[in-house]
């Protein structure tokens, strides 16, 4: 079973988002994620002061098994970029919610549905 934290919100694409007390927020992808794509060897982070749009690619993660299409959960414009992944993208793997976030996102358009974790954990149960 994977780790499903109630402050999160999630969409069916398995990214995860937590808002930051600024008003902006957090994303990165699931853990349930992390698990179906296996040993992370590459991510390819979104660019600061990028701007996203909810439900667009804003990046891409590479695994031992697969290339996946990271995309954006909400829209905005990137603010920071987790640069910690960039040597050491199994930090997604390890810790997906913590030390392995991939973007923080400013001036947030929330237009895409997101999933609480007990919508999430039924889809992916």
């Amino acid at each position: 079973m994977s780790n499903t934290p109630e402050n999160v919100h999630y969409t069916k694409e398995h990214e995860w988002v937590l808002d930051n007390p600024d008003g902006s927020v957090r994303i990165g992808i699931t853990d349930y994620a992390q698990g179906a794509l296996g040993d992370i060897v590459y991510i390819q982070l979104p660019k600061v002061n990028q701007v996203v749009k909810g439900g667009a690619v804003c990046g891409e993660v590479e695994s031992t098994k697969s290339v996946s299409e990271i995309y954006a959960p909400v829209g905005g414009t990137v603010v920071r970029v987790n640069e910690k992944l960039e040597s050491n993208p199994e930090l997604i793997n390890s810790d997906p919610y913590g030390e392995g976030w991939i973007a923080e996102i400013s001036n947030v358009d929330r237009s895409e549905p997101l999933l609480s974790a007990g919508e999430y954990g039924a889809l992916t149960a």
